[in-house]
């Protein structure tokens, strides 16, 4: 169900809901998937690891975690879920004690105001703004233990929409017509909006509760010495670098091909994490090609493999992209659309032959690294441009068989994603599929 295959089954689970990642999966699938799979330990993979499901659980049952993270945001919260492993409790107790006495109520400190992208400017109540400032502060030069720290930035990082005049909306962020901005469009009203302190107790409340929850982690010395390693940058350069057949399962979920810029979406926690305009717009290009913004990475890709010796993998993923006959026909109608002017945006057929192409490389690699008998399980949906239904799923499987998987299933969700309102007033209705493909080598 949709739960499953989201953050909403993770809303109740302790540590996994500190920070809501909508976009991510839970960890009841990776505990579904594993149980499933038959696999009794050994080395799991997610080459967009998000903020870590798949790794914090894949340890708990058993296997050493290796994950990829372009995102800073998702890295971040993987290292303060880690801190949370080891800190002591009762020390996290007595800072959150002090946080509700006030101790962070300190003169600001102006090299740590919230450092402003164009996009996050005038994001907070200016009561806020000083009060995130004020604790900014408190956290550069406080005499805190790092894990203590690290926790404590993961609870500011985590109520930094709560507190502003913004909420996520897929593609972009929704401002609240109280913001002092220019806004266009229909007038949106959040609610109310909570004090900073207000937000903050409330979070650090729940993480309390959760690190003395019974069984939260795994405590014995085998899981300790079960390794979960992160690295932060781009899988489609990342994955050249791994040793062939070193992976027993793989479970991710890439972007969709659907235009959500999570470089927009979590430009307040971006911004937080001190990424500037530079910055922002490199991200935004290294992301799987999921935004109109995008630019072809081909001749870039070309050059890095050549350059390490593995050309050939380059070429042969590129013939089984161009000899995908669904996604070659898919591409000729959004070309075809594109110049009758039927599209909103003239670079969706741009976006979607480079997913495709990244995709088919990411595809590639993953045959690659995971062993014989092994699992990739990926969560995906379909999408739909112009009224053309792209089947992301058949065809990335059947992609994924021509790179020597054997496709055990695509889990279709009993109720799919419906198309955007625009889309719908011209094409009517249409239920896109959301799905879970299978894939065993």
């Amino acid at each position: 169900n949709r739960s499953l295959v989201s953050y909403q089954s993770n809303r109740n689970r302790p540590i996994y809901r500190w920070f809501k990642y909508k976009e991510g999966f839970s960890a009841a699938l990776v505990e579904y998937v594993v149980a499933r799979s038959g696999l009794r330990g050994g080395r799991l993979l997610d080459p967009f690891a998000g903020t870590g499901a798949a790794l914090l659980f894949g340890r708990e049952v058993g296997f050493d975690t290796f994950g990829i993270e372009l995102m800073p945001v998702g890295v971040r919260v993987i290292e303060a879920y880690r801190a949370a492993e080891t800190v002591d409790p009762a020390r996290f107790a007595r800072e959150c004690r002090a946080f509700e006495n006030g101790r962070w109520q300190v003169a600001v400190d102006s090299e740590c105001a919230f450092p402003h992208l164009a996009i996050t400017a005038g994001a907070f109540p200016e009561a806020n703004e000083h009060q995130l400032n004020q604790f900014r502060t408190y956290l550069a030069h406080a005499p805190l233990a790092d894990d203590v720290r690290l926790l404590l930035d993961l609870a500011c990082l985590s109520v930094l929409e709560t507190i502003s005049y913004t909420r996520k909306d897929g593609q972009y962020l929704r401002w609240d017509h109280r913001a002092p901005r220019q806004l266009k469009g229909k007038e949106f009203h959040k609610g109310p909006i909570p004090g900073f302190g207000e937000a903050m107790q409330r979070q650090l409340r729940m993480m309390e509760r959760d690190l003395t929850a019974p069984r939260l982690f795994p405590r014995d010395v085998e899981s300790h010495q079960r390794r979960l390693d992160i690295q932060q940058g781009s899988c489609l350069e990342m994955l050249q670098t791994l040793a062939d057949n070193s992976f027993d399962l793989v479970v991710t979920s890439p972007p969709y091909c659907n235009r959500y810029d999570y470089t927009r979406t979590y430009a307040l926690e971006l911004a937080y994490l001190g990424i500037d305009e530079e910055r922002l717009k490199e991200l935004r290009q290294a992301l799987l090609s999921c935004t109109v913004e995008n630019r072809s990475k081909r001749d870039q890709l070309r050059h890095l493999y050549c350059g390490r010796g593995c050309g050939q993998r380059f070429d042969r993923a590129i013939r089984a992209f161009e000899k995908q006959e669904g996604l070659q026909e898919v591409l000729g109608c959004l070309d075809q659309l594109g110049r009758a002017g039927k599209l909103n945006n003239p670079n969706v057929p741009r976006m979607v032959r480079n997913y495709f192409l990244e995709s088919t490389l990411v595809i590639y690699e993953l045959a690659r690294l995971v062993r014989s008998g092994g699992f990739v399980i990926m969560v995906n949906d379909n999408v739909q441009y112009g009224g053309e239904e792209v089947p992301v799923d058949l065809i990335l499987s059947d992609i994924a068989a021509s790179a020597g998987f054997e496709v055990r299933a695509i889990w279709v969700l009993p109720r799919g994603k419906g198309n955007s309102s625009q889309q719908m007033g011209r094409h009517g209705r249409r239920e896109l599929r959301k799905c879970v493909y299978v894939w065993q080598r």
